[in-house]
């Protein structure tokens, strides 16, 4: 199964230039999108693209500690996005946050598939795509 679009949500740079290399590097994935804040996020769901429809990424990678809009403000404005918009068939929260606070925050949100640390290895990544391969299709 190749996907067609993934977003990356994480104000460090670092982290989406190395996570796209990672899933780059598995050949399941067509394009890679980031974004550096929740607000961006939306932004970038909210826009049509040239071919005049809405982005829809397969999966949403989402940091929690971000500027200006971190993870759980954005999953609250994903849930209020048309459905047309939203895209993220799955949402991954990808933190290096282990504050059980933050797990059991996670668990209230209907949105949000799964809560994992960093950093994104190519096996997490093969593993994601590989458990939510009837979600994706």
């Amino acid at each position: 199964m190749v996907l067609k679009r993934i977003l990356l949500v994480d104000d460090r740079e670092v982290d989406n230039y190395i996570n796209t290399l990672i899933c780059q590097d598995t050949g399941l994935v067509e394009i890679i999108d980031s974004c550096k804040n929740g607000k961006d996020a939306i932004d970038y769901l909210s826009t049509k693209g040239d071919d005049d429809n809405y982005p829809k990424p397969d999966i949403i990678f989402l940091d929690i500690n971000m500027p200006i809009m971190n993870g759980w403000e954005f999953l609250e404005a994903y849930d209020q996005l048309d459905k047309d918009k939203q895209g993220g068939k799955v949402i991954i929260m990808l933190t290096t946050s282990l504050n059980p606070d933050d797990i059991a925050r996670a668990k209230q949100y209907t949105s949000l598939d799964e809560f994992r640390s960093k950093p994104m290895t190519k096996e997490m990544f093969i593993d994601i795509i590989e458990k939510y391969e009837s979600s994706l299709v």
